[in-house]
């Protein structure tokens, strides 16, 4: 028993050290997502299809680290609502890596539609937990809350994402 739970602590500890490395000042960090829940546009990855229609978002995110633990990010996505309608989104933001495990970002979210009297904006929030599979790889399941800045159109909405992100 004894061995098992040093061995248990040592992998903690490689797993803890190498996570402060990857989200040290002057880093570089590409990210990618999905996004589960109510589709408010995003940077995200998405396939959905109902009643015939097709529904689909590519994107991206990319960071600084200015300083130990935080990221300032920037983030594009593009996609296609299934109606003759496409999407372009764009999210500038900063993540925080609290005890280098546990990702918060707030970001500002802005989506163009094709044609559209009145685009939606969001301020985001999200927080979550980064598992580092490698020196440069980790997998970042979290929660997000979107709160719209113009709700007489769209409406506040929750996201579960599933991030993965390689660390340069």
């Amino acid at each position: 028993m004894k061995k098992i739970i040093l061995a248990a602590i040592a992998v903690m500890s490689f797993g803890f050290a190498n996570a402060q490395e990857q989200t040290a000042k002057g880093k570089w960090l590409i990210e990618a997502n999905t996004g589960f829940g109510a589709g408010v546009g995003s940077t995200s990855f998405g396939l959905a299809s109902s009643d015939g229609n097709t529904q689909w978002n590519i994107g991206a995110e990319g960071g600084y680290f200015v300083a130990n633990n935080l990221a300032v990010k920037l983030g594009l996505g593009y996609g296609d609502d299934g109606e003759d309608s496409s999407t372009f989104a764009y999210k500038v933001g900063a993540k925080y890596y609290v005890a280098n495990k546990f990702p918060l970002e707030v970001s500002y979210n802005g989506l163009s539609y094709k044609g559209a009297d009145e685009n939606p904006s969001f301020l985001g929030l999200q927080g979550g937990y980064a598992w580092f599979l490698g020196k440069n790889v980790s997998v970042e399941p979290g929660v997000r809350y979107n709160i719209s800045l113009n709700d007489d159109y769209y409406k506040s909405a929750f996201q579960f994402n599933v991030g993965f992100a390689l660390h340069f």
